[in-house]
């Protein structure tokens, strides 16, 4: 790290604020990045020759100690997830606050954007909860205090004294308990983003107004208010019901809560020290923040993998169930990757770190699930149009409802038609209807991660519910994505090894796993690999490169027709691996056909078994591949159950023939894991990312399984229909359940029946109907994938 130079005008003191009034350059403090002028500055040192200037005797000190630590430009890790650093609302994602507080649309308490270790409750629960028991403490006699004069006849105090004593009762718990309800129904009328705050605070407010009144001057209102001399007060449906509203509160924002225990299940994956290995070989466990890339690590039995990087020493197996949702460890030898979070078994590995911070995989993992959390499906406009209008069309319900008490209702008139507009107000609550989709994603997205599969957007996941149609390629996915060398068939004087030799000196530069099986069967015969010169890649076609002063052409038989190379000597040669379901990569050198080398790639053990899965849940299931038609008939017919086979496509092949399904209009999904499938991911309605394939890949696709093969796309399919499924009841039953309720409070059913719904009634049905919504959503949480 070395200083940087910056203007003085630019730049204030960092001590004083004011301007530096010295033409010197300006330069920051190597330990926390302050702006510090040298010539101004009695806090210096020199360290390899080269001086260093702070702005405080703690930097000096922390500098003096360890100044590798702040000279050191490698990255360091950083924490995985900072809570509390941005709030938002769970309905409407785009509110984004520095601190807790309460949604400017639909009156929600705010939350954490990305959870973290720190389980720490909502402070709004907090809040909540106190005045919940301060709400029922006082609501429990004034409850006595009513119910026992109106249902027992128990007179335990005069007429007199009785609505003096319920208002000393009611005022706490209206005035104070209920205070944040009032607020956010005022700011809900200031913003014209009317909500069930908007409800509450005008029936609550309504009761207690008109009891407040009748309490203080009771003489204004004509005799036909009054019963048995006296004017009836509500200050018990007030109380009450603001009492129940906060437990409903309280049961919602616990259950919210909840939603975030997948984010921090993996958060507790990562550990939060590791044993570093110095130079001279001893180790020191150190927190996790202080190491770096190129350390090498220890990794005892038993112990999680600190951050990713690759084996250098040891043997193990490590359970990698956090990222593919397999039970079933997987075997690390020297130059096998790691991740870090997952758990190493009975051996001990000697590991370097590569990825640390923001680049591990698990950061990323936790990264795309917070973000798919606060995503918006397009099922969820359905609910967005209606709130639009169901809260103004509630107050108007009241108002008729009001109105035709007040003319036709039995005596006192006005106090029936008081107590049912105001449960109309109040058993109505627009939040279940907007909690239905946001509960039902978060969650869903939760459990996703837990199995290896990584939803980008909820608009991937309903997406992928619609699929009818499912492309996918050959290699990494119905394969296992790890061909072996199977044969070698030369052409001429040139031998076996010698053709190997120059094929995997080319092959050397490429990623693709066939390139991969190529180099790893040069290196076990020892042959010694050459540097390659004018590297190029025939998309679709193969590689070429000079190798040893020697042009090397590897590829299809479109990529030996392009340089002129006749290939039918090698025509029956090759044909017979291929039938043997082998890949061929025909070879010419310097202009001549050498050679072909033949690899296979075995067929996944759970591919027929997925196939048939998928199948039995309504997809067509269609094999895209470049490879030759053999080789991919031949895995066809072994996996069974493909509706269609394509190959020797090239990745604008793969994209139009995305583009024609949907052209025929079939909801198509792709899944793939390589460079030349990101077409066609990009094109399908929905892509699905092998999490064994390329950033590129994962990054044109709306799923990614971490878990690359067909088993995880089950899951994927599974979790989407569960997802769904589980907002269709929650939507169900918000709709249900105003369609059903608005009209009971309303009296509907008073004619019939004789019976009428108290404010408190409706109060807890609403207090209830969102808790409900939000423990459904929690059920995806034990789907099984």
């Amino acid at each position: 790290m070395t200083e940087t130079a910056i203007p003085t005008d630019a730049v204030k003191d960092c001590c004083s604020g004011s301007p530096q009034e010295d033409t010197g350059v300006l330069i920051k403090d190597p330990v926390c990045g302050m702006i510090v002028t040298p010539s101004a500055s009695t806090l210096t040192t020199t360290h390899d020759g080269h001086p260093y200037y702070f702005c405080s005797a703690g930097c000096l000190s922390k500098f003096s100690a360890d100044p590798a630590r702040y000279l050191d430009d490698r990255p360091r890790i950083e924490p995985v997830a900072v809570a509390g650093a941005i709030w938002t609302c769970p309905m409407h994602p785009e509110i984004r606050r520095d601190g807790p507080g309460s949604c400017p649309i639909c009156g929600m308490a705010l939350e954490p954007e990305a959870p973290s270790l720190d389980d720490a409750p909502i402070p709004e629960l907090v809040d909540f909860t106190r005045r919940w028991w301060v709400s029922a403490a006082l609501s429990v006699p004034l409850l006595v205090l009513t119910m026992g004069t109106d249902l027992l006849g128990l007179h335990l105090v005069s007429a007199a004294i009785s609505p003096w004593l319920q208002l000393a009762l009611a005022a706490p718990i209206v005035l104070w308990a209920g205070a944040p309800f009032f607020v956010r129904g005022w700011n809900s009328l200031k913003t014209r983003h009317l909500n069930m705050f908007t409800l509450i605070a005008i029936g609550v407010g309504a009761a207690f107004l008109y009891s407040l009144v009748a309490t203080l001057v009771p003489g204004i209102f004509p005799d036909t208010f009054k019963m048995q001399g006296m004017v009836p007060v509500y200050y018990e449906a007030a109380g009450v019901v603001v009492a129940l509203v906060l437990l409903g509160q309280v049961l919602e924002l616990r259950a919210r809560a909840s939603t975030g225990k997948a984010i921090r299940a993996l958060l507790n994956l990562a550990p939060k020290t590791a044993r570093r290995i110095a130079p001279d070989g001893t180790e020191t466990e150190v927190p996790l923040a202080e190491i770096v890339a190129g350390d090498r690590l220890r990794v005892r039995p038993g112990e999680a993998v600190p951050v990713d990087g690759i084996v250098v020493d040891g043997k193990s197996s490590v359970d990698e169930s956090m990222l593919t949702g397999e039970p079933l460890p997987v075997a690390k030898e020297s130059a096998s990757a790691l991740t870090g979070g997952t758990v190493n078994g009975t051996g001990s590995l000697v590991m370097e770190a590569q990825a640390v911070g923001s680049d591990t995989m698990l950061a990323r993992i936790v990264k795309m699930v917070a973000e798919a959390q606060r995503s918006r499906a397009p099922i969820q406009a359905v609910a967005d149009r209606i709130s639009g209008w169901f809260v103004p069309l509630v107050i108007a319900i009241a108002v008729v409802t009001f109105i035709v008490w007040s003319l036709v209702g039995p005596e006192p008139r006005i106090g029936h038609a008081l107590l049912n507009a105001i449960a109309v107000l109040i058993i109505a609550c627009p939040c279940a209807l907007g909690l239905a989709t946001p509960m039902s994603i978060m969650v869903g997205t939760g459990r996703g991660a837990q199995a290896g599969v990584l939803v980008k957007s909820a608009e991937a996941l309903q997406g992928f519910e619609q699929v009818d149609t499912l492309l996918i390629d050959k290699t990494g996915t119905l394969t296992e994505g790890k061909p072996k060398l199977v044969g070698i068939e030369t052409v001429g004087e040139l031998a076996q090894d010698d053709l190997l030799r120059f094929v995997a000196s080319v092959e050397a530069r490429s990623e693709h796993p066939l390139a991969h099986a190529i180099v790893t069967a040069a290196k076990e015969r020892n042959l010694s690999l050459s540097e390659p010169d004018g590297f190029e890649v025939q998309v679709g076609a193969g590689i070429s490169a000079k190798v040893g002063g020697h042009v090397v052409v590897v590829g299809n038989a479109a990529q030996m027709q392009r340089i002129g190379v006749d290939a039918q000597p090698l025509f029956e040669a090759s044909e017979a691996k291929r039938r043997e379901g082998a890949g061929i990569m025909l070879v010419a050198v310097d202009g001549a056909l050498a050679g072909f080398i033949a690899v296979a790639d075995p067929i996944r053990a759970n591919a027929r078994d997925s196939i048939s899965a998928l199948r039995k849940q309504g997809l067509r299931v269609i094999m895209l591949t470049g490879d030759n038609p053999t080789t991919a008939q031949i895995v066809a017919d072994a996996v069974g159950g493909l509706d269609e086979v394509h190959a020797e496509l090239k990745p604008e092949d793969k994209a139009r023939i995305v583009g024609e399904l949907k052209a025929k209009g079939a909801n198509v999904a792709m899944a793939g894991d390589g460079i030349n499938d990101a077409p066609a991911l990009a094109a399908a309605d929905v892509g699905l990312a092998m999490g064994t394939g390329t950033d590129v890949a994962i990054e044109s696709a709306g799923i990614t399984l971490t878990k690359g093969d067909l088993a995880a796309v089950v899951r994927a399919r599974t979790l989407a229909k569960a997802t769904m499924a589980n907002i269709r009841q929650n939507l169900f039953f918000s709709f249900v359940f105003n369609g059903i309720g608005v009209p009971i409070a309303a009296g509907v059913l008073y004619p019939v029946t004789g019976l009428l719904m108290s404010p408190m009634f409706a109060g807890a049905a609403m207090a209830m109907s969102s808790f409900t919504v939000v423990v459904n959503a929690l059920r995806l949480g034990r789907v099984k994938l």
